[in-house]
């Protein structure tokens, strides 16, 4: 669900000029979206929305003009060395424990990430994400683009 919300946010900001989280909120509602102001705000700050001026003396939400800035190497490091506790793998499939709360937030990374070496993801309820290799060679890659992650 954070995920396409984050979706949604960023379809919005883009087509809309939101100059509040209450006006995001509200459009985030008419997508069908109930969140709270708590969750607005946050979603703001883990998406990096800047703020930019329309021209007319107000301003509205944007997304950063710096491509990547949410996904920035030091901050999936930042993630991966605070959220996973324990890394399994069997065959094409390799599954991450982390702290709860954590899973989508990792899934997300790693999705948007792109490695080549796997076919999906799955963040199962909120501390478990299956990885799904194209084939089982390719898990020791995977594994170890995890490992140095989690380097300092």
């Amino acid at each position: 669900m954070k995920r396409y919300r984050y979706n949604k946010i960023k379809e919005i900001v883009q087509s809309k000029a939101i100059e509040t989280q209450e006006e995001l909120a509200a459009a985030l509602l008419e997508e069908g979206i109930e969140v709270t102001q708590a969750t607005v705000s946050r979603d703001i700050k883990e998406l990096m929305l800047i703020k930019i001026p329309t021209g007319d003396g107000h301003y509205r939400y944007a997304l950063s003009p710096e491509e990547n800035v949410v996904l920035s190497r030091s901050r999936i490091n930042r993630l991966f060395q605070d959220s996973l506790i324990k890394v399994d793998h069997s065959l094409n499939q390799v599954v991450l424990h982390t702290i709860p709360g954590s899973a989508q937030s990792v899934a997300f990374s790693i999705d948007h990430a792109k490695w080549t070496e796997i076919i999906g993801t799955l963040a199962g309820g909120d501390d478990t994400i299956l990885l799904i290799a194209k084939s089982e060679a390719e898990v020791p890659a995977i594994l170890a683009k995890i490992q140095d992650l989690m380097k300092d």
